[in-house]
């Protein structure tokens, strides 16, 4: 028996694929958009109808391919689709609206078998590499530990508050996948919490402004479906780490010809103005022993 998410705007699913009704697998109808795509289970086939509407299949292939999720996915179509359809639109495999139940439970199969050509694309597993012990969450050079409720980037500790901590320790947890703003106030805060879907929007904002401009990416923003952490390859390989220190100290290297620069002038100024004194002491020096050389030569005319 397989686990399936029937995704379909039609009132009546059972006329998406008929055939469907005659095989022993639990079936889950979600509806067709974004929100729903947070809603499969982990392990399931999503069964997309696209026998109306292409391009909003289309669409949400599209949202599943960028959220990194390797669900395998099965498209319903009629004939006419089957000139639209390609590998492109990262799905397992397509069936007809009349197909037999022998040829629906076939590609049924094959898909859970063979998995989803997302997995091409990265699914968490190959992806990222999330290490968890003593109660640490490491990923690459950023750690979360969640015994002291400290993070740590590369070396340098992250001030976080309490809540700002517990979602980043539940993205980590999560590489890759995808939550709507619903889902992450549910996990984070609570069923209990009444406060609007804004309060996950603020904590995100203070979270990338806290990480710093160089690594707010690692939290992801998918377009009309939620966030997601997202780390890149330099912070899983520290190449980040190094090329931020290697920023810094070409940074300090540039900086050390402007200060030398102006240590130079400083000092061509303290010569100068030393040259200046010594000039005015030159310079002061016969005026006043004008009055005692003409006394000299008044004392030997006398004589």
């Amino acid at each position: 028996m397989t686990d399936i998410s029937l995704m379909t705007s039609c009132d009546d699913p059972a006329s998406v694929l008929p055939s469907l009704t005659l095989l022993s697998h639990r079936i889950r109808v979600l509806p067709m958009d974004a929100a729903s795509l947070v809603k499969m289970p982990e392990n399931t086939i999503l069964l997309m109808d696209a026998r109306e509407d292409l391009a909003a299949a289309k669409t949400l292939c599209s949202l599943i391919k960028a959220s990194g999720l390797s669900t395998p996915i099965l498209l319903v179509l009629t004939e006419g689709g089957f000139t639209v359809v390609n590998h492109q639109w990262g799905i397992s495999d397509v069936v007809v609206q009349t197909a037999s139940p022998a040829e629906v439970e076939g590609r049924l199969r094959l898909a859970l078998e063979g998995g989803n050509s997302l997995s091409e694309v990265g699914g968490e597993a190959e992806r990222i590499q999330i290490q968890k012990s003593n109660g640490r969450i490491c990923s690459g050079d950023l750690v979360v530990d969640t015994n002291s409720y400290t993070a740590n980037l590369h070396g340098y500790p992250i001030d976080l508050a309490y809540k700002e901590f517990e979602l980043l320790k539940y993205l980590v947890q999560h590489p890759g996948r995808v939550f709507t703003r619903t889902q992450l106030l549910q996990e984070v805060w609570g069923y209990d919490y009444y406060g609007g879907t804004r309060t996950v929007d603020v904590h995100i904002r203070r979270l990338r402004a806290k990480l710093g401009s160089e690594y707010e990416h690692l939290i992801g923003t998918v377009r009309n479906v939620g966030y997601r952490f997202d780390p890149d390859e330099g912070l899983m390989d520290g190449t980040d780490g190094s090329a931020g220190n290697s920023g810094r100290a070409e940074q300090g290297e540039q900086n050390r010809p402007a200060q030398a620069a102006a240590g130079k002038k400083t000092a061509k100024g303290a010569k100068n103005s030393k040259d200046t004194k010594d000039f005015a002491d030159s310079a002061s020096a016969p005026i006043a022993s004008a009055p005692k050389a003409a006394a000299d030569s008044a004392s030997d005319h006398e004589a």
